[in-house]
């Protein structure tokens, strides 16, 4: 099989508060409109947000975000009115500081530091500070 590209998408239940999430809050940057939001990620990612609905949130990480700077990152989201998830006994060590992260001793062996947070639409996102040796 011979794949050309690949993509991403999840569904919301408002379009016009995900467009403004997603651009607004997130800063991505929309490519088109054509039957859901396209939008261009780094790095030539593309993800496809649609319409649903009898959308349902997804209880697992749709969407990954690789950021050099987790406490940075969590800053700037939390002043733009983000709240970031709180998972009791994640498993065991597994707990969230006071700011929603969850913070890695060491990325290799225990993995990335990371911080949840929703979309207008319930679905869980992350934010992730990944230290390993050639991470992107």
């Amino acid at each position: 099989m011979h794949i050309n590209a690949a993509f991403s998408g999840f569904s919301v239940n408002d379009i016009e508060k995900a467009k403004d999430f997603y651009v607004r809050i997130l800063g991505f940057d929309l490519a088109s409109e054509s039957m859901g939001l396209q939008f261009r990620l780094p790095f030539g990612g593309k993800l496809f947000v649609y319409a649903k609905p009898d959308h349902k949130p997804a209880s697992y990480t749709v969407l990954n975000l690789v950021v050099p700077d987790i406490d940075d990152a969590v800053d700037e989201l939390t002043v733009k009115g983000v709240a970031f998830e709180r998972y009791p006994n994640l498993f065991p060590g597994g707990e969230q500081d006071e700011k929603g992260i969850m913070r890695s001793t060491d990325p290799i062996t225990d993995g990335p530091s990371i911080a949840w947070f929703t979309d207008p639409a319930g679905n869980v996102l992350a934010i992730l500070q990944d230290d390993t040796p050639n991470a992107s």
